[in-house]
């Protein structure tokens, strides 16, 4: 059970986010008994997606700029390629990721998230997984890259879980569960 009375953050762009990536972990967290918030870039809703197939959408309980990490036990970052291409753009996303990381707090992130981790100078030191491509990225920031289905790393001031593809899921929500317990 999450022990913790804070919410988890759940960050997504207002769309591109893979709708996967998005809704097993936020299940895992409330089954845990926690609570989490998706945070965007914007208000209203966010349009997941299914690979490159518009999905369902999902509300949006504040936008980054007017959240403070301050208020959250951890962060989720799902994937999809737009998703955090498009959020390593948006300075409020790439300080709110920081923050986490700054304030030692737990990080989940899969697939193509590691993006806006590497925006945020985050991985530098790190041990991570990610989708294949992501590879050179993550070294060129300092970061040793594994193929694992789930990677959680304690070599920096947090806990960072890491996972490759929604197919990594089940290993991942338990691990990033694991890790918003602390």
């Amino acid at each position: 059970m999450i022990s913790r009375a804070g919410p988890i953050a759940f960050l997504c762009a207002p769309e591109g986010t893979e709708q996967v990536e998005l809704t097993e972990p936020w299940t895992a967290v409330e089954q845990a008994g926690g609570t989490p918030r998706l945070i965007s870039t914007a208000s209203g809703e966010i349009r997941a997606f299914d690979h490159l197939d518009r999905a369902d959408t999902f509300p949006v309980d504040a936008t980054v700029a007017e959240s403070d990490p301050g208020a959250f036990d951890a962060l989720a970052l799902p994937g999809g390629v737009a998703n955090p291409d498009f959020l390593r753009t948006d300075p409020d996303a790439v300080a709110f990721v920081k923050a986490f990381f700054d304030a030692g707090k737990p990080v989940a992130v899969i697939c193509h998230g590691p993006w806006t981790l590497i925006e945020a100078d985050v991985v530098r030191g790190r041990t991570v997984t990610s989708w294949p491509s992501l590879r050179t990225d993550l070294r060129n920031a300092g970061a040793t890259w594994v193929d694992e289905e789930v990677r959680i790393c304690e070599d920096g001031p947090n806990v960072l879980v890491s996972s490759r593809k929604p197919d990594d899921l089940k290993a991942f929500c338990q691990a990033a569960v694991e890790a918003f317990k602390r």
